[in-house]
C-alpha cells in the first residue's frame, strides 16, 4: 500500500504550506499560486526578482528572492524560513538546485536531513535525480519501459559525429542537457552543420562573450551561473517529421494521479514552446507517463514532449520536463485537474469536485499566444479558449506587459537585429494536421 505523505512539522495539514520555485518569471507560477491559495494553502514563491508576475497577487503570496549568484543559499533560506510541506519547482534550473541541495544536506545532520527528506517527498526517489535532467538516460529508461523513442546517440566529441551517419541517417536533432524552451536544440542537415552546432551548444564562451552577455541581460547572476557550469552533455536524435504533442501529469511515489494530453496547433518557432494546443485523449502519451513515473518512483508535476510522425501517426517520446508545464494549472474536469488531484493527496481527502474552466478543447495560452504571434490567423485564435485570468486584472496587466529581461543596451541590439536578420527561430509555426483534430469540446474526449 502506498505510503501516505507525512507532514514534516507534525501538525495538522488544515492549511498546507506550498513553496513554488522559479528562476525564469514563467506565467505558470502565478496560475498555480492562485489555485493553491483558493484551495486554502499558504503559498510562498522563491523567484527571480524584480518583475516576476506573481508579485501582482500581493499579500496572498509570500515572496523570497532567488539569487543567481547564490542559488542554493537562497533556496535553503526560503525552506528554513517558510517551512513548507511540499516544494513545487516550476523551472528546470530550480529542479537542478533542489537536486544539488539534496546532496549537500545528505552530507550534513540535524535540520539538514529534514530538508533532504522534504525534497524527496516533493520530487520522489533520489535515484531519479540523475535521470530526469539527463536526456540520454531518460530516453534509455523510456525505451526499456516499452515507450517508442527516436534513435539516439550520446555525443562526447565532434569526432563522434563522423561515425554517427552510418547508424542514424541525417537530419539529426542535436540537444544539450540543462536547457529548456527550445534553447539548446538544433536541427542539422549535414555533418559540417552538425559539427558547428555541437561546438556552439557545448563550448563555453570566452571572457569577452561573458562580458557581452552580462551587459545585454539584466539577470546577470543567471548569466554567470550558466556560463560557469561544466560543459553540458549532448545527444543526437533521429529527426522525426511530424507535429509536436505533449502531456502534463501529477504523480505521487510513482502513481499517476491526473494528466492532460495535448497536440500542438501553434508554437513559437519550430523547436519552441507551444502557444495554442488541442486537448486530446492522448492514451499513448499517458501510458508513457505512467510507465516512467512508476519506473522512477516520481512525485509532483512533470511533462513529456512527443512528436507524432506525419507518415505513420506513431507517437515518439523526445524529452522530459521534470517540472510544471503550461497545462498544469488548468482545471479541465475529472482526471484532468492536476492541482485538485495534487491537493487531494496532500490533504489525504477525496479529490474536490471542480468544473472545467472551458468546454472548448482548443486552448490558447495567455499571454504567449498573443505576444509571440500577434499576426496569428484570426479563425484559429477566435476558435480557441484563451486562458486569461480575468478575475486577476493586475496579473493580466502584468502578463500583457512582461518584465523585459534585456538591459537598455540589449533592447537596442535586439531592435537592430530584428530589422537586419529574419528571426526564423521565433516565427510562429502552424501545424495544420492538429487543427483538424476532433472532437472540439472537452466533454467529447470522454464520450
Amino acid at each position: 500500500m502506498q505510503e501516505r505523505l507525512r507532514n514534516p512539522r507534525g501538525d495538522s495539514l488544515a492549511n498546507p504550506r506550498i513553496l513554488l520555485t522559479d528562476t525564469n518569471r514563467w506565467t505558470v507560477v502565478p496560475r498555480l499560486a492562485m489555485r493553491f491559495d483558493r484551495l486554502g494553502a499558504k503559498v510562498a514563491v522563491l523567484s527571480a526578482n524584480p518583475g516576476h508576475p506573481v508579485e501582482s497577487l500581493g499579500e496572498r503570496v509570500q515572496i523570497f528572492p532567488y539569487s543567481g549568484f547564490q542559488p542554493l543559499s537562497s533556496l535553503r533560506m526560503a525552506v528554513e524560513t517558510f517551512r513548507p510541506d511540499i516544494i513545487v519547482p516550476a523551472c528546470d534550473r530550480s529542479v537542478q538546485h533542489l537536486h544539488e541541495l539534496y546532496v549537500a544536506c545528505q552530507a550534513e545532520s540535524g535540520a539538514a536531513l529534514a530538508i533532504s527528506l522534504l525534497i524527496e517527498r516533493s520530487l520522489g526517489s533520489p535515484q531519479s535525480f540523475s535521470i530526469v535532467s539527463n536526456r540520454h538516460a531518460l530516453l534509455q529508461i523510456a525505451l526499456e519501459e516499452g515507450v517508442r523513442v527516436p534513435k539516439i546517440h550520446r555525443i562526447e566529441e565532434v569526432s563522434d559525429l563522423d561515425h554517427l551517419s552510418a547508424e542514424i541517417p541525417l537530419p539529426w536533432v542535436l540537444k544539450t542537457d540543462g536547457t529548456w524552451g527550445g534553447r539548446g536544440v538544433r536541427v542539422v542537415y549535414s555533418l559540417a552543420e552538425a559539427g558547428e552546432c555541437f561546438r556552439e551548444l557545448t563550448g563555453r564562451p570566452g571572457a569577452l562573450e561573458l562580458m557581452k552577455r552580462m551587459s545585454l541581460n539584466r539577470d546577470r547572476g543567471w548569466v554567470y551561473l550558466d556560463w560557469s557550469r561544466p560543459r553540458p552533455a549532448a545527444i543526437a536524435q533521429a529527426f522525426i517529421s511530424g507535429r509536436p504533442a505533449n502531456c502534463a501529469v501529477v504523480c505521487r511515489e510513482g502513481e499517476l494521479l491526473a494528466g492532460i494530453a495535448v497536440e500542438v496547433i501553434q508554437s513559437q518557432g519550430p523547436t519552441g514552446p507551444a502557444t495554442i494546443v488541442e486537448v486530446v485523449p492522448g492514451d499513448e502519451m499517458m501510458r508513457a507517463a505512467a510507465r516512467i513515473a512508476r519506473r522512477l518512483r516520481l512525485s509532483g508535476f512533470f511533462g513529456l514532449d512527443f512528436v507524432i510522425e506525419e507518415r505513420t501517426g506513431e507517437t515518439y517520446l523526445i524529452e522530459m520536463n521534470p517540472r510544471c508545464t503550461p497545462p498544469c494549472p488548468l482545471p479541465l474536469g475529472e482526471g484532468r485537474d492536476l492541482v485538485a488531484a495534487f491537493w487531494s493527496h496532500l490533504k489525504e481527502q477525496p479529490v474536490p469536485h471542480t468544473l472545467s474552466v472551458t468546454g472548448n478543447s482548443r486552448i490558447a495560452y495567455f499571454p504567449q499566444a498573443l505576444l509571440s504571434a500577434p499576426g496569428a490567423p484570426d479563425p484559429i485564435l477566435s476558435s480557441s479558449f484563451v486562458d486569461i485570468p480575468t478575475e486577476e486584472p493586475n496579473l493580466v496587466q502584468q502578463l500583457r506587459n512582461p518584465w523585459v529581461g534585456r538591459s537598455l543596451l540589449g533592447r537596442l541590439v535586439d531592435w537592430i537585429r530584428q530589422r537586419l536578420v529574419q528571426q526564423e527561430s521565433t516565427r510562429p509555426i502552424l501545424f495544420e494536421r492538429a487543427i483538424e483534430i476532433k472532437p472540439t469540446t472537452v466533454a467529447d474526449l470522454d464520450a
